[in-house]
């Protein structure tokens, strides 16, 4: 039974082979945290040659004519390809217990259920329907302007990303960019090149900050340094539904 479910989800084996008591301790202290190779090489290629197939998106998204910086992206169609579906489910739980204990800080109301399903569901029956999985796509000077994907008032309040190229090959430049407006202080930058294939979870709108006086809420906005040679892809991966 074991060596079937390893041949049928080898995604969910690549999220647990994470040390996820590092990674829960990066993302505490950084709002970031890189994670094992989620995607082979393989993968990585069939991601990149899915860009052009239309039928796989529901809308495509020019980031210079929204302002949002330069590149584009493109939002994909539910139900998702097999490795987006499983690395969601996969990765899910493990995300759970710190989105739980980060709005325990913070006073607030940690809403999400045991499951990914449970929690789509939800979503879905406050109007968010809408997939969420993106396939980014940068060339020469593109850039992503620093952001936060909400979407809509039911959030998960961490969302993962891979990158699809090899840094230094593919491409140069494209750090994974994380600005924390921190309370009555600067705010406070972080530069993450991503090898290739792997994923690197991050905070979706904010995060705890603990003070002499207790828990504070540090919003935070991800982005992407300019590319600056080559091509450079990302699979975004977000845990809400869009309304």
């Amino acid at each position: 039974m074991n060596a079937k479910r390893k041949i049928q989800d080898p995604w969910r084996d690549r999220v647990a082979s994470a040390d996820w008591t590092a990674v829960t301790d990066e993302v505490n202290e950084y709002g970031g945290a890189l994670l094992p190779q989620l995607l082979t090489s393989e993968e990585t290629v069939e991601f990149r040659q899915m860009y052009g197939n239309d039928e796989l998106f529901r809308s495509t998204i020019n980031m210079g004519r929204h302002r949002f910086g330069e590149g584009e992206y493109r939002y994909f169609n539910a139900p998702y390809p097999e490795a987006i579906e499983r690395l969601k489910q996969a990765l899910y739980p493990r995300l759970l217990p710190i989105a739980r204990d980060w709005w325990t800080k913070l006073g607030r109301e940690a809403i999400w259920p045991d499951t990914l399903d449970e929690w789509l569901d939800m979503c879905h029956e406050a109007g968010q329907i809408k997939s969420t999985a993106i396939l980014l796509k940068y060339g020469k000077k593109d850039w992503n302007a620093l952001h936060r994907d909400l979407y809509g008032d039911l959030v998960f309040p961490l969302q993962v990303v891979i990158n699809l190229n090899e840094p230094g090959v593919d491409h140069t430049g494209g750090e994974f960019l994380l600005l924390e407006q921190r309370p009555r202080a600067q705010s406070r930058g972080t530069a993450t090149l991503l090898p290739h294939g792997h994923g690197y979870v991050f905070t979706t709108r904010d995060r705890p900050v603990e003070s002499k006086r207790g828990w504070s809420a540090a919003p935070v906005r991800h982005g992407v340094s300019a590319i600056r040679s080559g091509e450079r892809h990302t699979l975004a991966l977000v845990f809400h539904d869009a309304a």
